[in-house]
């Protein structure tokens, strides 16, 4: 690529790109920062600026960038087969592989896969069966879905209501609020002074409890919630809290969705972690991002062999199960996906998560020593740190969103991409990081934050 390329890509970007989450007030003037090449933990950018990948592209790539047996993979599926129509009877090799793979690897009888896009359009699917599911079984009062405030479900039209992030909402029309609600995140940052954690997750059940009798057990199909909360915060409840949240749902015939989509594949050290270190059994889990490593884009709605057996009847002489999408079951994205698992499995990367990630959340704790830090948390490759312009009052940092972006650039100066959200920084590294490079991470972010007081 010329240089007059690489100036050309950033005008085109900033002429005619619709970014996510584009932050107009700086775009028009500053543009976008482009990244031209990766590998293995790093990223460069066409100003020539090596990068370490502290935040996974999105979650996202997690055995790293650059995997030519990757694109030897992918190449090899294009040339033998890039495309056949998914719908009625017809499939294809890669696509029957992997679900009968992520049949393996799911916990309990979640053997049945409907294939999306990406973990938002996977979220989609999983309110449309659920409400189908009891539709089917002659319950038609059922539809009303129980999200949580501040969790992250994704950017279409449903995702974006179960999302309980309220900033994501200003300016947009709001549907589904005839049945999508709303109850308090689990954020042990936050809980009232005095109380315990037990307290605390007392008090969440009650919570939950209370709004389901609100609206009637009746009305009540399903639970959405993420094991950890990624965009909202990486949020860890209390010890106990899905279990027992799952409890809840069995008691009122509801469904448990568990949002997957950032902690499946690796991210703690497991294939899937609802039920390994929650021990709980969903009976809805959704996934992607990890599940190609951002390759290619893929989601994937499991649901459990009861769910199927109760869909899987026709609804009327001559019905379907009127749902799909073009790119279901997408042959090169099953084939990416697959080989993303075996590299997995024969580098054992989650013995590396597993060895890596407690190093990881025990050096950020030096971070706290800061004065703008009030807390620090996370599990293996997922960390939130607060910034916060009074420890003891955990009042958030004004002017957050103006801090955070400093701080990032801060980090990009001295080699390392972090994610700034609102009053945090998030840290999602791919599964591959050495303890070298988690250190590099912690000493740019401490850095960083020392100079950013250090101006004023």
């Amino acid at each position: 690529m010329t240089v007059l390329d690489k100036g050309a890509a950033w005008k085109n970007d900033r002429a005619h790109v619709i970014h996510p989450y584009t932050d107009f007030a700086t775009f028009h003037q500053e543009g976008s920062q482009i990244i031209e090449r990766a590998e293995g933990m790093y990223v460069t950018d066409t100003a020539g600026n090596r990068l370490l990948d502290g935040i996974a592209g999105l979650w996202c790539v997690n055995i790293g960038h650059g995997r030519k047996e990757m694109a030897d993979t992918i190449a090899e599926q294009v040339m033998n087969m890039e495309y056949y129509n998914p719908f009625g009877h017809s499939s294809n090799i890669p696509a029957a592989t992997l679900a009968a793979k992520l049949a393996e690897l799911a916990p309990g009888d979640l053997n049945h896969v409907y294939y999306t896009c990406g973990g938002s359009t996977a979220n989609d699917a999983a309110i449309r069966l659920v409400h189908y599911f009891f539709d089917m079984k002659g319950q038609h009062r059922k539809k009303k879905i129980i999200s949580r405030q501040n969790g992250y479900h994704g950017a279409t039209y449903v995702a974006a209501s179960l999302t309980g992030i309220q900033g994501t909402k200003y300016g947009f029309d709001r549907i589904g609020e005839d049945f999508i609600h709303h109850v308090s995140e689990a954020n042990l940052f936050a809980k009232p002074e005095g109380w315990s954690d037990a307290d605390y997750c007392d008090y969440l059940l009650r919570e939950f409890e209370a709004r389901i009798q609100q609206l009637g057990p009746d009305n009540v199909a399903a639970f959405i919630a993420e094991p950890i909360m990624g965009a909202g915060g990486v949020l860890v409840a209390p010890d106990g809290y899905h279990k027992r949240m799952w409890e809840v749902c069995k008691k009122y015939d509801m469904l448990y969705i568990a949002d997957e989509v950032v902690t499946a594949f690796g991210r703690l050290g497991e294939w899937f972690v609802s039920e390994t270190i929650y021990g709980y059994q969903p009976d809805i889990m959704v996934c992607a991002k990890g599940i190609t490593s951002g390759y290619i884009p893929l989601g994937a709605t499991l649901i459990t062999s009861e769910i199927y057996d109760v869909i899987a009847k026709p609804q009327c002489e001559g019905g379907v199960l009127s749902m799909g999408l073009t790119y279901f079951g997408h042959p090169v994205a099953c084939a990416a996906a697959l080989k993303n698992i075996e590299i997995m499995e024969r580098e054992n990367l989650f013995a590396n998560v597993k060895a890596v990630g407690p190093y990881l959340q025990e050096t950020a704790q030096s971070l706290l020593n800061l004065p703008i830090v009030g807390d620090v948390r996370g599990s293996h490759l997922m960390m939130g740190i607060d910034l916060v312009a009074d420890k003891k009052m955990k009042t958030p940092l004004e002017m957050s969103e103006k801090t955070g972006s400093e701080l990032f650039r801060k980090c990009i100066e001295r080699g390392v991409i972090v994610r700034p959200v609102g009053d945090r920084l998030v840290i999602s590294p791919p599964l591959i990081i050495s303890k070298d490079q988690c250190d590099q991470i912690i000493e740019a972010i401490s850095e960083s934050i020392s100079e950013h007081l250090a101006e004023g």
